[in-house]
């Protein structure tokens, strides 16, 4: 089936999804929309979420698109549910593919997750894996006295999980500083509470994240197993389309269309740091036109 796979996001990061996709699907056409508009999605209601989601996922089924991939955490917290239940194609996000490979790959059922504020004050990643595992949280704890050093302890009946916000890495991911010293340094700032507590995998809940794996990997050590949401999406991706017969079996040059609702030459100039040199232009997209 050739039609293309949409996929979207608030800004830049989803382009890590992206590519995994392309990486792991080189035949499969592909639509990607980022909202720079209205970037970010964080600080947002959950109604203005889904609102954006479904004007986002109207532009792209006009388009052909023959599955939808909601490359953002916030938008797959908040409105993929939604979007499962009233569209006709299939429908993915990052949160449960990243939750599902961190339990697959565990051995202690200690497990971290990071993001930005929005993402772990949602809980959506441990509401993810008790929902995954029949478990449900028992208790929260909080850790480290500064905001800076903050993180969460939530102990399920069946696991712990260590959540914290890491929010420079955004900054740092997007300015390409991903393996000089401020990066290094930043790195085992935020996650030397993290280090302590003796996790064997780390959930990378963020799209933004995987620009840093190899600082985070060196701060962690090699006893902790990363989860790069963007890779368990891409391969979810596959296994959907797989499933339902509808991979693109037509061999030639893929085609990959990408759209912003704002600021083309920036997402031009910052995103070929996440997707590679295959960014070579974008077109701005009009959603209230559609």
């Amino acid at each position: 089936m050739k039609n293309p796979i949409g996929v979207f996001d608030s800004g830049i990061g989803g382009l890590t999804v992206l590519r995994e996709i392309t990486r792991l699907l080189p035949n499969e056409n592909t639509i990607y929309l980022g909202d720079t508009a209205r970037v970010p999605y964080g600080s947002k209601s959950k109604e203005a979420i889904e609102r954006y989601s479904f004007e986002i996922a109207d532009f792209l089924q006009k388009r052909g698109i023959k599955m939808l991939v909601a490359a953002c955490n916030t938008a797959s917290a908040y409105a993929v549910p939604r979007l499962k239940e009233e569209l006709d194609i299939p429908v993915i996000g990052v949160i449960e593919p990243g939750a599902k490979a961190a339990l697959n790959l565990t051995r202690s059922g200690r497990i971290g997750v990071i993001g930005t504020e929005g993402t772990i004050k949602s809980n959506s990643y441990v509401n993810a894996m008790n929902a995954l595992r029949n478990d449900e949280t028992v208790e929260i704890k909080e850790h480290g006295e500064r905001s800076l050093d903050r993180y969460f302890e939530i102990r399920t009946s069946k696991m712990v999980i260590f959540t914290k916000a890491c929010p420079l890495f955004v900054p740092l991911a997007e300015e390409g500083w991903t393996s000089n010293d401020v990066a290094r340094l930043t790195v085992e700032h935020y996650l030397r509470g993290l280090k302590k507590e003796g996790i064997d995998t780390l959930v990378l809940g963020c799209t933004h994240y995987p620009l840093l794996k190899e600082a985070i990997s060196d701060c962690m050590g090699e006893g902790v197993a990363l989860i790069d949401s963007a890779e368990a999406t891409a391969a979810e991706v596959m296994r959907v389309l797989t499933g339902k017969g509808i991979l693109n079996d037509a061999k030639g040059t893929a085609s990959h269309g990408f759209f912003v609702t704002d600021s083309p030459e920036r997402f031009l100039h910052v995103g070929r740091r996440f997707y590679g040199d295959g960014l070579d232009s974008a077109e701005l997209a009009n959603l209230e036109g559609q």
